[in-house]
């Protein structure tokens, strides 16, 4: 018997409860987790997925996930890839310093 294929990420909650969500940055950490996300993966010479798609992906995930798109095992960001100049850079510089701080503070208070 086919099973069909189950999308987990609808099963994931996007917000965390509050008072977390707020106090982790809320709606302007998504953005730019999310948008930076996209800039990594999307490099101007084209990728096989496109920006929107790479943005809705990471979008669709908690602050928490978001974060560890960007840091290493041990809780460091993780390198930048060459093509990322101007905004881009700097957005995602700022995006790996966020997301290091998301993943400490979610380790203090015990989050996902």
């Amino acid at each position: 018997m086919a099973h069909g294929r189950v999308n987990a990420a609808k099963f994931i909650a996007r917000l965390l409860p509050e008072p977390h969500e707020t106090e982790l940055g809320g709606e302007p950490a998504h953005e730019l987790l999310a948008t930076a996300h996209a800039d990594i993966c999307c490099p101007p010479s084209g990728h096989c997925i496109s920006w929107d798609d790479c943005y809705a992906g990471a979008d669709m995930l908690p602050l928490t996930h978001k974060a560890d798109l960007f840091l290493e095992p041990d809780g460091e960001p993780r390198p930048l890839p060459e093509h990322l100049t101007g905004d881009a850079r700097e957005r995602a510089v700022e995006a790996g310093r966020k997301a290091a701080w998301i993943r400490r503070e979610a380790h203090h208070r015990g989050l996902r």
